[in-house]
């Protein structure tokens, strides 16, 4: 798979859902800071944030913690489907920073 160069640091946009947004906010994120990110896509149809790499790792750190210790099984379909699709987003990108063996 071909991944996009970009910078360390530099900070991708990231759509998401209004639901992904309260997935995150209300069960997944420890640093609210990352929610704040969230605006309004210029089309009018969800939201975008901007992450670096480093971000994502850390969101992804959070879904994942949440979805293996919820009993709630419909929050945990929705939480491994949103850690899927931005784990997608994240391998789609190399900072120079990826480790092809983690993979």
């Amino acid at each position: 798979m071909k991944r996009r160069k970009i910078q360390a640091g530099e900070k991708i946009a990231v759509r998401m859902t209004a639901r992904d947004r309260t997935l995150l906010l209300d069960h997944a994120f420890s640093d609210p800071e990352y929610a704040e990110r969230l605006r309004p896509a210029p089309s009018g149809r969800g939201l975008v944030g901007d992450y670096s790499l480093d971000d994502l790792e850390d969101i992804l750190g959070y879904i994942a913690a949440e979805a293996n210790h919820t009993k709630d099984k419909k929050l945990r379909r929705e939480l491994d489907a949103l850690y899927d699709r931005l784990s997608q987003i994240q391998q789609d990108y190399d900072d120079g920073n990826w480790n092809d063996s983690a993979i």
